[in-house]
């Protein structure tokens, strides 16, 4: 059987597909994954079920397509910003700016925890989850790469891992306990990413 989710599609099914991935993940941040049901996102998009299994193969093909939409909306603009910072400093104080606001946004919050619970529900999820997180560490670590010219592959590799999962982690206290002392966690950071040999 043919992988309906990476089906090719005419100009008209393309945004049609692209409705129904922005219905899904409106029902995602409104009331998690049981809220996402094929008729649920079908009349919450204004079409019918029949192309849910058209463009995705089924409810679970949708939800694979939400899962990396939704992730997307929460992981690149932190990345982005980060890697868009002109040196370590620059980019510590994006950082700063970027987990109040990020914690601060309850639609952008719930997403990532329902993605989370999500890919540790459902190993179809999960490897979505994996795979964006991937592609969020191998940007960070090139990046560092154009920081740090002399560092190995795998320095920048270890580097980009730690970076990801401590901004993961200030993300996740932030929203835990809006009193985290987010500066002294950054000056490791900076001590990290710093001009150490």
């Amino acid at each position: 059987m043919a992988n309906l989710v990476d089906r090719a599609t005419s100009g008209r099914g393309h945004r049609r597909r692209e409705q129904l991935i922005n219905a899904g993940v409106t029902l995602l941040a409104d009331g998690g994954w049981p809220a996402v049901t094929t008729r649920a996102v079908a009349e919450r998009a204004g079409t019918n079920t029949g192309l849910i299994h058209y463009h995705f193969g089924g409810l679970p093909g949708l939800h694979a397509a939400i899962a990396r939409k939704a992730g997307d909306e929460v992981i690149t603009p932190v990345v982005d910003a980060l890697l868009e910072a002109q040196d370590p400093n620059a980019a510590l104080g994006s950082v700063r700016d970027l987990v109040p606001a990020t914690t601060g946004d309850g639609r952008t919050m719930r997403l990532a925890v329902e993605v989370m619970a999500g890919a540790l529900r459902d190993p179809a999820l999960g490897e979505v989850v994996r795979d964006g997180l991937r592609q969020a560490r191998a940007r960070i670590g090139e990046r560092l790469g154009e920081f740090h010219p002399s560092w190995s592959e795998a320095r920048r590799t270890g580097a980009a891992t730690v970076v990801a999962a401590l901004l993961d982690g200030l993300l996740l206290h932030r929203l835990l306990d809006a009193s985290l002392p987010v500066d002294e966690a950054l000056a490791a950071l900076g001590d990290l990413i710093g001009d150490r040999p």
